[in-house]
């Protein structure tokens, strides 16, 4: 399944340009989490998902998937209205005034989290509280990126970086009577979220691999540590967050981690050819119409420039996927009206045709389309509404 011709027949009749999801791939994608899991409880990363039906759709797949770590306060008060449960908004959310709705979704017995990484988060938090006569669970974010002389291995994101610095913050929780120290969350993106396999980059491979084993124990102590210094204020967590789709064969074998975060790998979109320990099926995608011609070896497609975020550079680019062969052009990359390719004379294409594409990232895909459809064993078989197409945007 999923040749050119099957889904140049399957998507036969719709208009360009589309995005699609591969139920069948997207089924294997998610079994074969359920197995890098061993175990522990999945989390879904919602950013990396952005419908509603699939989020149920994955849910429902295996008892081991519990609960959805979100983006923004506002997209969690949108989920709780749609009846989802058990809400971790996975960063902190300032001043936003969606918190106050959320609270009151609290107040109704639902189960979210927020997400702070500073006594300021804390008290904020706290007032709101007091004010509507709820009590909050919060979540602290543990940052395990890994210095080395001239080199920060990961991402900037929590100042709390051991338990030395956690302990004022994590104390400041236990003595609120609006509070509870509901849970702990340690992204480890330097191992989940950085490609170890990248082409024509042996040398960079190597040394991201030997990164990433060293900063595996590293994580593995620090967030151990946390955890005991918090179970000797007295406070049983909920639950231990940890991990991205990149990660979770090393943060699963930590004993005191309970759950698992993956979000991307259920799509697996381009970036994630770049791995060595892991390759999932490309399950999402979208497809653009061929408008022009204008020599023989090359094609021009109608739009198609979804780049994704993060720092520039031509991995975030949209990959060409099918048919087999297509490439873009160094100098023009993939246009916001227009994208042309380089096509060999074993490729045979004209006006009309469609390009099918991944997405360097997951989610972002759905931010440009109102609904994914659904293809299986080479026929449309229904389709899923993104967030945008129910009229939402959240960031």
């Amino acid at each position: 399944m999923g040749t050119y011709a099957e889904y140049k027949e399957a998507f036969a009749g719709l208009t360009l340009p589309f995005a699609f999801v591969d139920v069948d791939r997207l089924e294997e994608n998610i079994a074969a989490i359920t197995h890098a899991a061993g175990g522990k409880h999945i989390r879904i990363a919602s950013k990396s998902i952005r419908s509603v039906g699939m989020l149920n759709k994955i849910l429902e797949a295996h008892p081991g998937y519990r609960g959805v770590m979100c983006y923004t306060a506002a997209e969690a008060v949108f989920l709780a209205a749609q009846g989802l449960d058990d809400l971790l908004i996975g960063y902190p959310q300032g001043m936003s005034s969606s918190i106050d709705r959320l609270l009151d979704w609290i107040a109704d017995g639902r189960t979210i989290s927020f997400m702070v990484d500073c006594v300021e988060h804390v008290a904020e938090l706290e007032r709101r509280a007091k004010e509507r006569g709820v009590i909050v669970p919060l979540c602290l974010d543990l940052d395990l990126s890994v210095s080395y002389p001239g080199l920060r291995f990961g991402v900037w994101r929590s100042p709390l970086s051991t338990w030395a610095h956690m302990k004022p913050v994590a104390e400041r929780i236990t003595q609120s009577a609006w509070l509870i120290l509901d849970g702990l969350m340690g992204y480890e993106a330097q191992i989940a979220g950085v490609g170890d396999n990248a082409p024509g980059t042996a040398m960079r491979n190597g040394l991201i691999r030997w990164l990433k084993k060293r900063a595996i124990t590293e994580v593995s102590r620090r967030r151990e540590e946390a955890v005991r210094g918090i179970e000797e204020l007295g406070v049983k967590l909920r639950f231990v967050n940890a991990g991205g789709t990149g990660s979770l064969d090393s943060s699963g074998q930590e004993p005191w981690v309970t759950e698992l975060t993956a979000g991307s790998g259920f799509y697996s979109p381009g970036l994630f050819d770049n791995y060595k320990s892991f390759r999932y099926q490309p399950a999402a995608g979208y497809a653009i119409e061929i408008v022009r011609r204008p020599s023989e070896d090359i094609v021009t497609c109608l739009g198609g420039g979804y780049t994704a975020s993060g720092a520039a550079g031509a991995d975030k680019l949209p990959k060409p996927y099918l048919p087999e062969g297509l490439s873009l052009l160094p100098l023009e990359g993939a246009g916001e009206v227009q994208t042309p390719l380089r096509c060999p004379k074993s490729v045979r294409l004209g006006i009309g045709d469609p390009v099918f594409f991944r997405h360097a990232k997951a989610g972002e895909l759905c931010e440009r389309f109102p609904v994914l459809y659904a293809v299986s064993k080479g026929e449309l078989v229904g389709q899923y509404v993104t967030y945008r197409g129910m009229g939402e945007c959240f960031l």
